[in-house]
């Protein structure tokens, strides 16, 4: 029952983060301590509304409250995690995330009764969304600092001038930023999702970067171009129908000299040492998410989230690449070079 109670309040508090972060009020709250009135007055929404919103915050840990001035505010941290959508631990997108598997629970009890899939496309919106949102705060955090060097001479050919396919690209998020850092290379993101291509584009205008950036709708196993010296895998070869071939085409889409990284969620090989609080988020998306993908999607392998490296690995080396090797990790990602 402690367990329930902790769920279940986490459960119940979900929506009320997607309300602060739709609302701006997390983002108010952030620039001074407010009591609910000035909260409601800055973010121009009504006042009893709002303080049933604070004190749960406050219940949760979200917000801190001072008894002695009757005011709300934030600390440090919760302003990283909820009010900086530039920070590398912003976590609202991934309450965006938990609504659309509400959203989409009787979708997938039909798959589970049919044993047929539920493609991305068809998932609510709010995946979308809050899977960029998401995402982003993590490559924020690792991308660029830690992943990219992990790769034995990448970074000096990004520098130099490269040509770079992000496959699975969504909207863009990692493209873009790769885009912003490394300005002689030029990125081509694909993704078989007319949408998030779109959002992708809008994300690049925004980002200043359009006349290095193109975004395609394309199959990972057909992507145009080659000649890549960089082809990457944001959290997505899991939750494709046919990994191996997708890899085949990757490896002659790239140059001789060529890198593919592949980014998978932390997992490893035996589901005894997965059933731990990592696991748990990984397992349930993948059932409600990428199991259901790839089972839409051509020979459905259904990998899951939590395939580990030994699946990747020979996965690659089906696909014909020679070298492979785990270059980065951290407690949600694991990161793999694969090279011809």
């Amino acid at each position: 029952m402690g367990r329930f109670a902790a769920d279940y309040g986490a459960v119940l508090h979900a929506p009320l983060v997607v309300l602060g972060e739709q609302l701006g009020l997390y983002r108010a709250l952030a620039m001074r301590p407010m009591s609910p009135a000035e909260l409601a007055r800055e973010t121009g929404t009504t006042e009893r509304y709002v303080a049933e919103w604070l004190a749960a915050n406050a219940a949760s840990g979200y917000v801190e409250y001072d008894a002695d001035t009757s005011r709300f505010h934030m600390t440090e941290e919760q302003v990283a995690a909820l009010a900086d959508a530039n920070s590398p631990t912003y976590i609202s997108g991934a309450f965006l995330v938990g609504m659309a598997m509400f959203r989409d629970v009787s979708h997938i009890a039909e798959v589970f009764r049919s044993g047929e899939g539920f493609g991305w496309h068809e998932h609510d919106h709010s995946l979308f969304v809050g899977t960029a949102k998401f995402f982003r705060a993590n490559y924020i955090a690792n991308l660029l600092s830690s992943w990219i060097p992990a790769l034995a001479g990448t970074q000096q050919k990004l520098e130099a001038g490269a040509r770079v396919a992000d496959i699975g690209c969504g909207h863009g998020a990692s493209t873009v930023l790769m885009a912003k850092t490394f300005p002689r290379s030029t990125f081509h993101g694909f993704d078989y999702h007319p949408e998030s291509i779109e959002a992708a584009r809008h994300a690049a205008e925004d980002a200043g970067v359009e006349a290095r950036t193109s975004f395609e709708t394309a199959p990972a196993k057909a992507f145009p171009g080659n000649g890549y010296s960089l082809v990457t895998f944001f959290d997505c070869l899991h939750d494709m129908g046919d990994p191996e071939t997708v890899l085949r085409h990757t490896l002659g889409a790239l140059e001789p000299e060529g890198v593919c990284m592949i980014v998978e969620p932390f997992a490893n090989d035996s589901l005894s040492e997965n059933l731990n609080p990592v696991g748990r988020i990984f397992y349930s998306a993948s059932t409600m998410i990428c199991t259901p993908a790839s089972k839409a999607d051509d020979k459905g392998l259904a990998l899951g989230a939590q395939a580990g490296e030994a699946r990747i690995r020979a996965l690659a080396t089906s696909a014909g690449f020679t070298r492979f090797r785990r270059a980065a990790e951290t407690p949600f990602n694991l990161v793999y070079e694969a090279r011809p």
